[in-house]
């Protein structure tokens, strides 16, 4: 790298890359263990910060152990029964169950923000009423979710929906709309119904961008997921966090926490990896 490394035409090496790249992470990690070992020094007992050890031991117990609600595993149990009967793995389906349920409610809204944005008539019925639901904080309907749907697994993906669905609406209405016409007008003197114009011209040039922004909103979908969960729920990530919390069990909820980033870091390299396989013409900012 030159000498010059902090000008716009600088270009790392491959080496360089991979050093920066980690750089942060190294730092994070460092400035936890000198932390966690300083506080250790001046109290054994801390579990504010736990050791790698407490966190290794913790976490062990989370996957080869059941859920302090359930029946105890049997002790000749082989690893796999201990694995799929442990307090992880039942968080981590619940969790990602209602992700799921949430992430495929949100095709409809991807169809609706198309038809708003090419249908005039569709676009002024639902528009005004869309920026305004927009703007309904989320977490305010949780009360009324729970009156109306109950405290079981409906509304807590209904408050996932509620939350992300308007942004996807208009964030898909937006793209549509910045369609040129003339693509539009183009389809149509080769003899494409208002259909073709929406499925096969316009919705295959915003799919990439209508992926990405899905991707984006991962975080928010995440986000309205813990708090129902936090709220009321008897299994899921963020109740094992909540209900750990309580007894300062830090040696677990660090690692949870890293486990749920992992997950979604996952997921978005998943769909990220799938918007290129399916638009390898489309350039990522």
């Amino acid at each position: 790298m030159s000498a010059g490394f902090l000008l716009i035409h600088a270009r790392p090496g491959r080496v360089w890359s991979f050093a920066l790249s980690w750089l942060l992470f190294a730092a994070g990690i460092g400035a936890y263990l000198w932390v966690s070992h300083a506080r250790h020094l001046d109290n054994p007992e801390d579990r504010v910060t736990p050791t790698l050890t407490q966190m290794a031991k913790g976490m062990y117990g989370a996957v080869m152990r059941s859920a302090e609600e359930d029946e105890p595993t049997a002790d000749d149990a082989g690893f796999r029964t201990r694995l799929t009967h442990s307090m992880l793995w039942k968080d981590t389906c619940a969790s990602g169950r209602r992700f799921f349920y949430a992430l495929a409610l949100l095709i409809p809204a991807v169809i609706l923000g198309l038809h708003m944005g090419l249908f005039p008539y569709v676009g002024q019925f639902f528009l005004r009423f869309v920026l305004f639901f927009d703007k309904i904080i989320a977490l305010s309907l949780l009360p009324i979710l729970f009156i109306a749907f109950g405290i079981d697994e409906l509304s807590k993906v209904m408050l996932i929906v509620i939350g992300v669905t308007p942004t996807i609406i208009l964030d898909t209405f937006n793209l549509t709309r910045g369609v040129p016409g003339e693509q539009v007008v183009k389809a149509f003197t080769l003899g494409a119904g208002d259909f073709d114009v929406a499925y096969r011209v316009v919705l295959r040039q915003i799919a990439p961008r209508v992926l990405n922004s899905i991707r984006l909103n991962l975080k928010a979908v995440m986000l309205f997921l813990f708090a129902g969960e936090m709220i009321a729920s008897t299994d899921g990530l963020a109740y094992r966090i909540a209900l750990l919390r309580r007894h300062m069990g830090m040696d677990v909820i660090i690692p949870y926490v890293l486990w749920v980033a992992l997950l979604l870091f996952l997921v978005d390299f998943g769909m990220r990896l799938l918007n290129r396989t399916l638009h390898p013409w489309f350039e990522e900012a």
